[in-house]
């Protein structure tokens, strides 16, 4: 016999409880943030109420929705600090910006979580996103070995498409790189230049000269244990 939906899927209050475990494991004052964005709000009912209300009907339509008002900052909150805490898990490892794009963009955003370009040996790869701004090329791994990955990328896409604009974004060891949960959000705040027919366009255009090249990682393919081919 079957086991029903709710045998087999947590409900919802089951699913909060685990991604708060989740995110406490690796963000511990998680606990303290939740606990004042429910107080902050209530406690600003509950002065409202008093201050402004003229009778038990306004006191508690005010304190409900305080109360409500709180629990959908924690939600707000936990979701957000959850991202990042689920990000800096796989933070440094190969594949990492490709789950970014693959999850975390606005539908505005055309990502694939395959790279363009990948080093075997080093596991660097580059990474590319479509948008409103035009092409962005991500290089994931240390600047001084994927700034000439990124460039030749560059002069492809310069060349392929030479009114679109092109922007750099780095994710990696080094100091100015862009942390994983910020990727999104720099992402966001690029100048729109292009509207959404042409960013469909841009992408075919992009997709169709890489179906020709040929570049891709085969899918159940892991990048950390891709060899690079041995000199004969």
């Amino acid at each position: 016999m079957a086991r029903s939906t709710s045998e087999k899927e947590p409900g919802r209050i089951k699913q909060m409880w685990q991604v708060f475990q989740m995110t406490r494991r690796s963000d511990p004052n998680i606990t303290w943030y939740l606990i004042l964005a429910f107080i902050v709000p209530v406690a600003a009912s509950i002065l409202l109420s008093v201050f402004f209300g003229d009778n038990v009907i306004a006191w508690i339509l005010y304190i409900v929705t305080g109360v409500l008002a709180g629990l959908l900052l924690v939600l707000v909150i936990l979701g957000r600090r959850a991202e990042r805490a689920a990000y800096s898990q796989i933070s440094g490892q190969p594949g990492a910006v490709g789950a970014v794009l693959k999850n975390g963009l606005r539908r505005s955003w055309i990502g694939n979580e395959e790279p363009i370009a990948f080093s075997p040996r080093t596991k660097d790869a580059v990474y590319r996103a479509v948008g409103r701004p035009g092409v962005v090329l991500i290089g994931e791994g240390p600047r001084s070995r994927t700034q000439p990955m990124l460039e030749k990328e560059r002069v492809a896409v310069a060349r392929l498409l030479p009114n679109v604009p092109l922007h750099f974004i780095h994710v990696g060891p080094d100091a100015d790189a862009t942390p994983l949960h910020k990727i999104a959000p720099k992402l966001n705040r690029l100048p729109r230049k292009l509207t959404k027919a042409e960013v469909i366009q841009v992408d075919k255009r992009l997709t169709s000269v890489a179906k020709v090249k040929g570049f891709k990682i085969p899918g159940g393919i892991d990048p950390m244990r891709m060899r690079a081919p041995r000199p004969r």
